[in-house]
């Protein structure tokens, strides 16, 4: 899935803040690919992008309409189709994260029959992929690990990515989730494959390469979930790690709407991604520990994040607080 840049933020008439996450980490992590925003009513949330028409968006170098935002149910709503059927005929590609797909749709799908135009369901994959291998090749991986599912994953991966490419090296983010495709506008969606081929999209989402430094991988699940440990598995195996980075969330008391499902120590989580990375990469090593401490305040989060690098011998930071440089750093010695 590769998808046009430069974006035209499409936001409906969400008013709900939290319903843009979606749109806003598009903004963070990729300013340059965001030209503006569109809204359908001025309560709609803001960006802090300029307001433009599908007509401006489009004479400014816009080449795809992406929906920024989500709901229960993940559906489109009908009082927003007028709008993305005139961004088809305008010749705009359609990017969506929702549960229901564009080509459901009737009339898009009958617009993308009848024109070039592309519709980008990046919560679906259905392209022909083939089983992992585990064959050796060339380049470096990083990879994100976690002791639960939402626990800043992609955010690490991102941020990462960032300080590396500060820090003069050549880095890739590999997206393997909704959000983190619609951000990079690349990336296979793993939680959509079917489960023989989730190591082997790994491998194509991260072939051998040798033109830049590291592909930074972004992880999801965990080991210990029992929900989505098959996807974590999956990306271990096929992301052959050289490097991986742990994702914490301080305060958590159980595994993510499963109460009756304790949550790993941090010894039992490093433990079991190693032994199930070094399946296909025996030199794998943890380089980092990144934590949420949101529940704290920010001395405490940082005598903690101390606390933990001398306890694991690893650095360890909140990302959104303190950054990243001390993992980024350890990572430009391998």
């Amino acid at each position: 899935m590769n998808i046009s840049q430069p974006y035209l933020l499409f936001l409906g008439d969400v008013t709900d803040p939290l319903a843009a996450k979606t749109a806003r980490g598009i903004v963070k992590w990729r300013p340059d690919a965001c030209l503006g925003q569109l809204r359908l009513t001025s309560d709609t949330v803001c960006l802090g992008l300029d307001d433009l028409s599908l007509e401006q968006a489009w004479q400014q170098g816009a080449r795809t309409l992406v929906i920024g935002t989500a709901n229960a149910g993940g559906f489109i709503p009908r009082n927003w189709v007028d709008t993305l059927i005139e961004a088809g005929k305008q010749g705009f590609d359609i990017a969506s994260g929702m549960h229901q797909r564009l080509s459901d749709v009737p009339e898009l799908s009958e617009l993308a029959t009848k024109t070039d135009i592309n519709l980008f369901d990046v919560r679906h994959f259905d392209e022909k992929l083939s089983v992992g291998t585990g064959q050796k090749r060339a380049g470096k991986r990083l990879l994100t690990v976690g002791t639960d599912c939402s626990v800043g994953k992609m955010f690490s991966a991102l941020a990462i990515e960032r300080a590396l490419n500060e820090r003069g090296m050549n880095a890739q983010f590999k997206a393997t989730g909704q959000t983190g495709i619609l951000i990079d506008g690349r990336g296979i969606s793993v939680d959509a494959v079917v489960a023989d081929f989730i190591s082997g999209a790994a491998e194509t989402l991260s072939p051998a390469f040798n033109d830049h430094d590291w592909d930074i991988i972004e992880g999801q699940g965990s080991l210990f979930n029992p929900s989505f440990a098959g996807v974590s598995l999956g990306l271990l195996h096929g992301a052959q790690p050289d490097a991986l980075v742990l994702c914490h969330e301080i305060g958590r008391e159980h595994i993510r709407h499963l109460p009756h499902a304790a949550l790993p120590t941090i010894e039992q989580t490093l433990e079991a991604n190693l032994l199930a990375a070094r399946v296909t990469n025996p030199k794998v090593q943890f380089v980092g520990i990144c934590l949420n401490t949101s529940i704290l305040k920010e001395t405490e989060a940082q005598q903690l994040c101390q606390q933990w690098s001398e306890q694991f011998g690893l650095p360890v930071s909140d990302p959104v607080r303190f950054g990243v440089a001390a993992i980024a750093d350890h990572v430009t010695n391998l």
